[in-house]
């Protein structure tokens, strides 16, 4: 066994539960906090935690609930999650808490106009248990469904009561203006929600039958509207997340890029940012999005050892990138899609310099075919009257 496994491991608890877990249990966390670059503040407070849980537990059973352990350290300002990491990590948490996806839907439903309410939730759960014939679906493909179907609603519910009121008019208007990955998400999304709603009996006729995602072209990539640049500039309401606008608008960056940023790729001395591997120029607005965000950061998590740029509450006491989440709660799930920000940067860049697949290469670190299918769109888009010129 490497040296890094014997040190990573947890150890074995002694028989009977008692100071020995406590101590056992301690030993590990100091370790593997400091493993982790667990500030000093919750490292003392997973000491003290453990203490509090782990003191005077019964000889014929070593492990603690989650929801008592929740109980005795809610109210005492120690820290959860962290405690739970090391209790879960020596086998001695039961985990019998309601689980977090079912609070997440909860939670966005209920902010839903009231027809329609039921009806997602339903659907929604329906996705994360699945059932005889279908199999549950990851959170992710609930928060993607979630982004792309929420929008929706919310416009027919200006006109519509519940969803057994949605025509296929509806539909046809909804997606109407969606090109590319945001048509097939959404044509997706709403097969799945009438489908299940016309199985359970929630609306009387499915107003997707018949609709295939590959029925119609999703169409070439198109610049984005002075509605959906208002909505990113709006929803982009707080440093983190007009940072992550800010490098897929102006340097084309995919979310897990930067999800995997690190403060060792930003140069303010020279002026340039590595962007997956790519070398850019720092510009004045890159530059003004990151002093804000790094400024909001020292001051939250002044001795955080993470060294990435983006981290949170819960990463900042580690070393490892924010979740998927982390972006997608603020901004897929209010219709700003980074990839389409992304998109629309790469796009402009080929319309504006002539469509040369060898400069969108340089530029943005594209694949040769990558860069050659943009630098096709573009042509296209060039050959293409605008609407206006059509009236």
């Amino acid at each position: 066994m490497a040296a890094d496994e014997r040190r990573a491991a947890p150890p074995r608890v002694p028989e009977p539960a008692g100071e020995g877990a406590v101590l056992a249990a301690r030993e590990y966390a100091a370790r593997h906090g400091e493993e982790h670059g667990w500030s000093v503040y919750v490292r003392r407070g997973v000491h003290r935690a453990l203490g509090r849980v782990l003191t005077g537990l019964p000889p014929d059973g070593q492990r603690v609930r989650h929801t008592e352990l929740t109980r005795q350290l809610a109210g005492a300002g120690l820290p959860l999650r962290r405690t739970a990491e090391v209790l879960a990590a020596m086998d001695m948490l039961h985990h019998d808490r309601r689980p977090a996806a079912r609070d997440w839907v909860e939670r966005q439903t209920g902010a839903l106009p009231a027809g329609f309410t039921g009806d997602l939730r339903d659907w929604l759960l329906w996705l994360l248990d699945g059932d005889a014939r279908t199999r549950p679906r990851a959170l992710g493909t609930l928060h993607s469904y979630f982004g792309a179907v929420r929008p929706v609603v919310t416009r027919w519910a200006r006109d519509r009561g519940q969803l057994r009121e949605i025509t296929r008019e509806d539909v046809t208007d909804a997606v109407a203006g969606l090109r590319g990955s945001q048509y097939t998400a959404a044509v997706t999304t709403l097969r799945s929600l009438f489908r299940h709603a016309k199985k359970n009996g929630r609306v009387f006729t499915d107003p997707m039958r018949g609709t295939r995602v590959g029925r119609r072209a999703p169409g070439s990539a198109l610049p984005m509207t002075d509605a959906e640049i208002t909505s990113a500039q709006v929803t982009a309401a707080n440093p983190a997340t007009r940072l992550a606008v800010v490098l897929a608008a102006v340097h084309a960056a995919r979310g897990e890029t930067i999800r995997a940023l690190q403060l060792d790729d930003l140069d303010f001395h020279q002026g340039r940012i590595t962007v997956d591997g790519n070398v850019q120029p720092m510009g004045a607005l890159t530059r003004a999005a990151l002093r804000a965000w790094l400024t909001e950061r020292r001051t939250r998590w002044s001795s955080t050892l993470n060294r990435h740029v983006m981290v949170s509450r819960q990463t900042a006491n580690g070393t490892g990138p924010v979740s998927t989440y982390f972006l997608k709660r603020q901004l897929t799930l209010n219709g700003v899609s980074l990839d389409r920000i992304r998109v629309d940067r790469v796009l402009g860049e080929a319309l504006a310099t002539g469509a040369d697949p060898l400069h969108l290469t340089t530029v943005f670190g594209l694949s040769e075919t990558t860069a050659t299918k943009y630098a096709s769109l573009a042509c296209q888009h060039r050959r293409e009257p605008s609407p206006a010129a059509e009236d």
